[in-house]
């Protein structure tokens, strides 16, 4: 009798090994199954768990502004007039603008430095478009890993909101949430214009522009220092509208402009997928 013959008929395809629900999903169109985008937050995962140190030092800008100007600069800026003319410390009215910036800081550096690097140097994308992957499928998995880096800075600076006694109203349960939106949208428009970016230079100029953002919009002071067209101007900045929510929401200030600055961030969020799909297709696939 024969080897082949002792062994028996073959195993069928995949026996022994644990069944791959995904496997299925992951052969099917875009249109019908998104879930490829998975892959990419698993790879971004196991990249940073040998650079932990990079996630931890996100958090402690905006903590060090928080100290530095809240308990610092506050002693000699004194109480502040809240959104009802209640007393507010200076920390109380700081904090939650440096959430806003906070979950700004941590999807931007993810959805611009770090895309720039993999479109036009790793040569990343061009490898995953030869698989089952979409360009979608890319959007949506840097912007997935954005959003939870974005999160993770956010989850963390409301615990420190929450010792130091800077949360006022039931209403911030909803500050994670509302981060997390914020965070969204601006991964969303970071990595729409990444794909417009040539070089390094580009993204210093970039930078020159979210700086001034996070300085002057009602930040560290309210918009009525502004003459009435500057006011207008950083009205339409999107940090402002992530300021005005997160203020709402630590204060209990809950009005229907809430939902014009929520909605602002839904559309960046259309906007920036649909700009950031068709550039790398444009880009990858030509």
């Amino acid at each position: 009798m024969s080897r082949l013959e002792l062994a028996g008929p073959p195993a069928p395809l995949g026996a022994g090994y644990p069944p791959r629900r995904g496997l299925l999903l992951r052969i099917l169109p875009p249109s019908v199954y998104a879930g490829r985008a998975t892959v990419l937050m698993e790879r971004s995962a196991r990249v940073y768990r040998r650079a932990w140190l990079i996630i931890v030092s996100g958090f402690f800008e905006p903590l060090f502004y928080l100290l530095s100007f809240g308990t610092g600069l506050g002693t000699l800026v004194g109480g502040v007039s809240g959104p009802h003319g209640q007393a507010l410390t200076y920390a109380q009215y700081i904090a939650p603008a440096l959430l806003a910036s906070s979950a700004m800081n941590g999807a931007l550096n993810d959805s611009m430095m770090n895309v720039f690097f993999k479109l036009k140097y790793a040569k990343l994308y061009d490898g995953m478009l030869a698989t089952s992957l979409a360009p979608m499928d890319i959007a949506l998995g840097e912007m997935s890993w954005a959003l939870t880096r974005g999160g993770m800075y956010t989850v963390a600076f409301v615990l420190v909101m929450l010792a130091m006694g800077l949360i006022l109203s039931p209403w911030a349960l909803l500050l994670v949430p509302a981060a997390l939106l914020i965070a969204f949208g601006f991964a969303a428009l970071g990595m729409g214009v990444t794909t417009y970016v040539r070089n390094w230079q580009d993204i210093e100029v970039v930078t020159l522009f979210i700086l001034p953002m996070f300085l002057f919009s009602g930040t560290f002071y309210s918009l009525d220092r502004y003459p009435g067209w500057l006011r207008l101007v950083v009205q339409c900045l999107p940090l402002h509208h992530g300021v005005a929510v997160m203020r709402a929401l630590t204060y209990g200030d809950i009005s229907a402009g809430l939902a014009l600055h929520l909605l602002y961030f839904v559309a960046m969020i259309a906007i920036g997928l649909w700009v950031t799909t068709r550039r790398l297709a444009t880009l990858l696939m030509t």
